[in-house]
């Protein structure tokens, strides 16, 4: 499967996320992750290239779901991803798009 642009890797399936950088994530634009909610234990959010600060309201949010949340670069998300659901964990990915991953 290929895709191209930012994605949400949720219980539900694979979703477009119109998210280009941190500053763009809202709760708004977090709105599918909170409807899955019952089925997430955690939430992996790439960040792109960098890590930068995820907004306090964003992650209080999260947490009032009940939602771990770890915000790193996307190419570790993507990584960690992969091996929690190889692990059969209930997690999901809100993944910003890079061009490349080391």
């Amino acid at each position: 499967m290929s895709h191209k642009g930012s994605l949400l890797c949720l219980p539900t399936g694979m979703h477009k996320w119109e998210v280009a950088s941190p500053t763009d994530i809202t709760l708004e634009s977090l709105g599918p992750v909170f409807a899955a909610a019952a089925d997430l234990d955690v939430l992996l959010i790439g960040l792109g290239k960098d890590i930068a600060g995820l907004d306090r309201s964003i992650r209080e949010a999260l947490r009032e779901h009940k939602i771990i949340v770890e915000a790193i670069a996307t190419g570790g998300a993507v990584r960690t991803y992969n091996i929690l659901l190889g692990e059969r964990r209930a997690v999901g990915a809100a993944l910003i798009a890079v061009d490349a991953v080391r």
